[in-house]
This record gives structure tokens, sequence and C-alpha cells, in this order.
């Protein structure tokens, strides 16, 4: 088993990530080589959670072209976790400001 800190990557920050915390889910980039069942693992070890659901894909890398060099940019895995009902990672929590208190 790697170190849970060599599973879990970084947290992917994006608008369609922000709308799923809302039901409950949470996107990583994780290892390649990780099952599911290690990434629930450092889930729920690193953030204490419970885990429900573990759904991963591997993302290709897209052709992209810098003046007259062509290359490609790099492929990773993703994995959407779901959370049990009630919980969340406080990392993603959304601040209020005094504003909008």
């Amino acid at each position: 088993m790697n170190s849970l800190y060599n599973v879990i990557i970084r947290p992917i920050i994006s608008e369609r990530s922000y709308d799923l915390m809302e039901q409950g889910k949470y996107t990583f980039e994780v290892a390649k080589d990780a099952p599911k069942q290690e990434i629930r693992q450092a889930v729920e070890k690193l953030f204490n959670v419970h885990v429900v659901k573990v759904n991963t894909m591997n993302v290709r890398g897209k052709e992209k072209r810098v003046r007259y060099q062509s290359g490609m940019t790099r492929s990773w895995k993703k994995a959407v976790v779901t959370l049990a009902e009630g919980e969340q990672i406080e990392i993603f929590a959304t601040q209020q400001t005094p504003a909008e208190q």
C-alpha cells in the first residue's frame, strides 16, 4: 500500500466540482495505480469521514500547440468520492463573508 499522501495528490477545484459538493461528492486527483479501495481508505483516514462510494476515471491528455511545437498535456486519474449523509470535508467548506451573515 502506498502512503496516504501518495494516493491523494490534490483536490480538483472547478465549477463542476463545487456543484457536486452540494451533493456530498468531492473530486480528487489520485495516483494512476491506486485502486478504489485504497482511495477510500486514504480519504477516510486523512479527512476523518465515512466514504460511501468511489468513482474513478482516467483523464486522457489533450494535444496542445505552442507556436510551432506540438505536444500533449499529461494524462491523470480522477476520483469522485461520495461521503455519508451529513458529512463534509472542512478544507472545501465555503466560508461566509461578514456581509452574507
